[in-house]
């Protein structure tokens, strides 16, 4: 019996469900204009305008998240598409369609209500606020360390053409022509270079996507441009001034070469060579492509193999002299390299091979060998021994010598710096007893507060070490030394300067 009486209840509740819910759920949507039921308020004003007994498929229009409205006829949204494309965009983007924006959804479920027909202000709503995508083309550019990039074209030819025409920035049509068609350049009969390969670093795909106007690019100079410089729209610019050169204007900025100046201001520049006017715009920022283009190449020069000098000794000739004896001459070589270039820039070069197409021929220098007891050999030895300076040129005001001392035999020997003549034997007040020595090669020595007068007379002869005197303090001097200088063609000149290892010898 109690089962019965469960059953009997379970039904009833049942056609209570059935028949009560819809006319409690018509109550409460005439109370409201809007989806009140679903707890969802839409972004357009939309009565409910009856509560069904069975539910139905209802399409609801979302944009950012939120409820726009409820659709009628969802034929309607597609004729609304077409005729959308065909006034807005079909002239500037032939050959796509038109389709919802990408943060714009439809969601379709089932609902008792039926909503007021606004299906007239949803397609207002998406035209105001243009919510809308055009099929493009969309261009993947990826590596193997997972840097990716995508932009959207109109079609892809206008890539395939853009990308032709940046590759050719970096190798000539008919080189591409050939490596593309997988034929290979013609081998180098001259001095000059050739593609032997070409190679992008990433892979790149293409595919069919729906993307907003604003993003797709409809011009081969926009594609053209991405591939140049990615997103990256910031460049410098450099003024021309007066004299200025292609090449120079790539020297002042980075080090870029005359090429590279001309390919990155190639609406301005054609040549290398071109005069450039003064006060004129030119980017020097050079390419920062998503891209690497590589490109293989052999090139072909014409260098120089450096002749040697020989020396043959000749005792015709007097010691310290030399005289050509014969020209020596270049020889050349052609070489062949191995070059790596990555987006116009050389990266990487090898020598491959190297055939010599003229011999140098050696130079041959005489060099005297024949020593004159009276001519200097152009090098010095230290007026003393055990040599210490004890006041260096230009130690106090005026002072243009170098004093030294025997620093184990302060009266010690003078000694002839080099071959020569005693020029004069004299004395003065300042440096007392003096000698000076002409080499009869332009140079001349002096020796200052010789002890006593030197006992060699003008027009002696000496030779490279020969005593010409003692140490002492004759003159103006406080302690026995040399006062010694060199005089060049009637210069005087620093003993230290040249012509004497000083270092180590201060006292």
């Amino acid at each position: 019996m109690k089962k019965v009486f469960t059953v009997l209840l379970c039904l009833i509740a049942s056609v209570g469900i059935v028949v009560g819910l819809p006319i409690l759920l018509k109550q409460f949507g005439s109370l409201s204009g809007t989806a009140v039921a679903e707890s969802e308020t839409s972004l357009l004003t939309q009565a409910v305008e009856r509560v069904e007994s069975a539910p139905h498929e209802i399409v609801k229009v979302y944009h950012a998240g939120r409820l726009v409205g409820v659709l009628k006829d969802r034929t309607g949204l597609n004729d609304f598409l077409k005729k959308t494309y065909a006034d807005r965009y079909e002239a500037d983007f032939p050959d796509s369609s038109c389709q919802l924006g990408k943060d714009v959804y439809l969601a379709s479920e089932e609902s008792y209500f039926t909503y007021q027909d606004i299906d007239d202000q949803i397609l207002q709503y998406l035209s105001d606020n243009e919510l809308f995508t055009l099929k493009a083309t969309g261009v993947e550019f990826s590596d193997d360390n997972g840097v990716y990039a995508e932009i959207y074209v109109k079609n892809e030819q206008i890539y395939q053409d853009a990308m032709q025409e940046y590759l050719k920035l970096f190798i000539s049509s008919d080189e591409l022509a050939t490596l593309s068609s997988g034929r290979e350049t013609a081998e180098l009969k001259t001095y000059g270079s050739r593609a032997v390969g070409i190679s992008i670093s990433q892979t790149i795909t293409t595919k069919e996507v729906y993307a907003s106007p604003e993003e797709i690019r409809t011009t081969q100079e926009q594609v053209l441009d991405y591939l140049e410089y990615g997103d990256d729209t910031q460049k410098e610019y450099y003024t021309v001034q007066k004299y200025d050169t292609v090449a120079g204007v790539g020297a002042k900025n980075y080090g870029l070469s005359a090429t590279q100046i001309m390919n990155i201001n190639r609406d301005k520049i054609s040549s290398t060579d071109q005069v450039l006017s003064e006060g004129e715009q030119l980017c020097v920022t050079y390419f920062k492509s998503p891209i690497d283009i590589t490109v293989n190449r052999e090139a072909m020069r014409k260098e120089s193999i450096e002749f040697k000098t020989i020396y043959e000794e000749d005792s015709t000739l007097r010691s310290g002299v030399t005289e050509p004896k014969a020209a020596g001459i270049n020889g050349s070589k052609n070489s062949l390299y191995a070059e790596k270039w990555i987006n116009g820039v050389l990266v990487s070069g090898s020598l491959e091979s190297s055939v010599d197409t003229l011999q140098p021929v050696d130079a041959i220098i005489r060099v005297g060998t024949m020593v004159l007891k009276d001519v200097g050999t152009g090098t010095f030895r230290w007026p003393v021994d055990n040599p210490i300076i004890t006041c260096r040129w230009g130690c106090y005001y005026g002072h243009r010598a170098i004093d030294v001392q025997n620093s184990y035999d302060h009266y010690g020997n003078i000694y002839a710096a080099d071959n020569g003549t005693i020029e004069v034997n004299s004395y003065n007040s300042v440096n007392g007893n003096y000698v000076v020595i002409n080499h009869n090669n332009g140079y001349e020595t002096y020796y200052g507060h010789m002890n006593v007068p030197s006992p060699l007379a003008v027009g002696t002869v000496v030779e490279k070490g020969d005593v010409i005197g003692q140490l002492g303090m004759t003159g103006l001097a406080t302690g026995p030394h040399t006062h010694f200088f060199i005089m060049f063609n009637g210069e005087r000149r620093n003993p230290c300067d040249g012509f004497l290892a000083c270092d180590g010898y201060d006292g």
